[in-house]
């Protein structure tokens, strides 16, 4: 059936019967940063057929259309793009509302540290050696551990719902920065792509390729790094039409739609996947990985206690990439209980539980 032509549509419902659902929000976001129905409803649990239902009433309450729809693809309509910031700006005031809800501002004794982490930056050694670290030092530090989203942790750290986050740099304007290690950066391509044949790439190799677009909340400074735009010769990259937010979805944006991405090299090991290969490029300056803050929180106590161990860590040389596995106890020893759990937790080798820190 035709699509009727982007803009807006008569709106009939009364003014607060048909307002948007939080699900209904969060559904567009990921759409928008697939533009494929099979992969949004997978991410979302949902099946194809709901997903679709899902928009369809999203668009008939918002009164526009977010989406055109192909028998090939499926793009973002000019005012849907529009749309996206306030869409997350809704999103993340419900998530805040929840978690308000759940957090009483009384808990515990101790001051607050809010700190927000991707679920890649929660495997590095170096995440797991500062939070560790900065919890045994000061046990009466509560550390209040948010898993966010690409950018959900730049929102987050703007409108103050955590005080700092573990990213990879640059950290957008306005943003104080810690760095902890520095590793190379890798380009992901398609196990298809002919270019996956070659055991070590050149950037020259990559100039007909384009790079998977990021969301439009991604900072210039972070959007220019990654893509490394311009190249060294003056040349601009092309960006597909993604609004991704999430590593997986990059990937699969690489896989399906043959675009490339550059990534930390230890995104070989957190994210193997056989429909994809990555490859080191010449030429590829490598990228740190550290601690932001907001520069006017420079002087908070809990900052403060961060940014000390953060300098003391980086000092003392912290290793880049994942935590090694722990190593089997021995069978015959069988009662080395509170000492290797405590031993654990100091290396940042046990679980969460053991690091002194609660999920928000």
């Amino acid at each position: 059936m035709a699509e009727p032509a982007p803009g807006r549509w008569e709106a009939t419902a009364m003014v607060g019967v048909d307002d948007p659902a939080v699900h209904q929000l969060r559904s567009l976001l990921t759409l928008a940063e697939e533009l494929h129905f099979g992969r949004a409803a997978a991410r979302l649990y949902l099946t194809q057929p709901a997903l679709s239902q899902q928009i369809r009433t999203l668009e008939r309450r918002l009164g526009v259309q977010l989406f055109t729809r192909t028998s090939r693809r499926v793009t973002l309509t000019p005012l849907g793009h529009a749309l996206l910031p306030l869409v997350r700006n809704v999103v993340d005031a419900s998530d805040e509302l929840r978690d308000a809800a759940r957090h009483s501002p009384d808990d515990g004794d101790g001051p607050t540290l809010r700190l927000g982490l991707t679920d890649c930056a929660a495997a590095l050694a170096a995440t797991r050696r500062v939070i560790a670290t900065l919890t045994t030092l000061h046990p009466g530090l509560n550390v209040d551990f948010h898993v966010l989203d690409l950018v959900e942790q730049t929102t987050a750290l703007a409108i103050g719902k955590i005080d700092a986050a573990f990213v990879y740099l640059p950290a957008p304007e306005g943003f104080h920065a810690e760095p902890l290690t520095t590793e190379p950066r890798v380009v992901c391509v398609a196990a298809s792509d002919p270019l996956a044949r070659q055991p070590v790439l050149r950037l020259a190799d990559l100039a007909d390729r384009p790079m998977v677009g990021l969301a439009p909340e991604v900072s210039p400074s972070e959007r220019s790094f990654w893509a490394m735009d311009p190249r060294p010769d003056g040349t601009r990259v092309r960006y597909t039409g993604h609004q991704v937010t999430r590593v997986e979805s990059l990937l699969s944006a690489v896989s399906f739609d043959g675009a490339t991405a550059f990534l930390p090299a230890v995104a070989a090991e957190l994210f193997p996947r056989p429909d994809v290969r990555y490859r080191p490029v010449e030429g590829l300056v490598p990228c740190d990985f550290g601690v932001v803050w907001p520069a006017d929180d420079q002087e908070k106590p809990g900052i403060a206690l961060l940014q000390e161990v953060c300098c003391r860590l980086r000092d003392q040389g912290l290793p880049a990439g994942t935590m090694p596995a722990p190593a089997a106890p021995p069978a015959a020893v069988e009662s080395a209980g509170d000492e290797s759990a405590d031993a654990e937790s100091a290396a940042g080798t046990g679980p969460a539980g053991g690091l002194g820190v609660s999920f928000g």
